[in-house]
């Protein structure tokens, strides 16, 4: 994504990924402005700059932006740490995290297919089972009695 881009960015960008990426640019630059007038002017059925991204779905393939994180999540637990993933998706989605679990489980299974190594955890996300299962990091933690509200600090 391209925003505050210099014309000659974007123009290296068009050249290198044609004109349909430009449907991934942000039109906030004057460049940009100036393009999307002249589109206007000139009545020119070109590819338009998006005027806003959805963050929920960016860049984020059509499996990943439809996959039901919940239902994989519930599959991917022992029975017996149900409830736990229940709580945890209930607060996820509280806080309006859930395109963040999907984005998160597209992260780990880029990193997997192309045999990156990635940390063990740390921090205040290993207090999420839910994390442990997508593979974001390898503590498991319902064995060590980790609270989730240790990664959901209310203020």
């Amino acid at each position: 994504m391209w925003t505050n881009s210099t014309q000659e960015q974007l123009i290296e960008g068009v050249l290198r990924h044609g004109p349909d990426i430009l449907a991934k640019c942000l039109a906030d630059s004057a460049e940009l402005t100036q393009y999307l007038e002249r589109l206007d002017i000139e009545h020119l059925n070109y590819p338009r700059p998006k005027q806003t991204i959805d963050v929920a779905n960016w860049h984020l393939p059509k499996e990943y932006q439809e996959l039901n994180i919940t239902e994989f999540l519930i599959q991917n637990s022992p029975s017996i740490n149900h409830q736990r993933v229940i709580q945890e998706i209930k607060l996820f989605e509280k806080h309006n995290m859930i395109p963040v679990l999907r984005t998160m489980k597209y992260v780990v299974d880029t990193l997997r297919a192309n045999n990156v190594v990635w940390g063990v955890g740390r921090g205040s996300s290993v207090a999420s089972y839910v994390l442990h299962i997508i593979g974001v990091h390898k503590i498991d933690s319902i064995k060590y009695n980790i609270p989730i509200e240790e990664f959901f600090k209310e203020i």
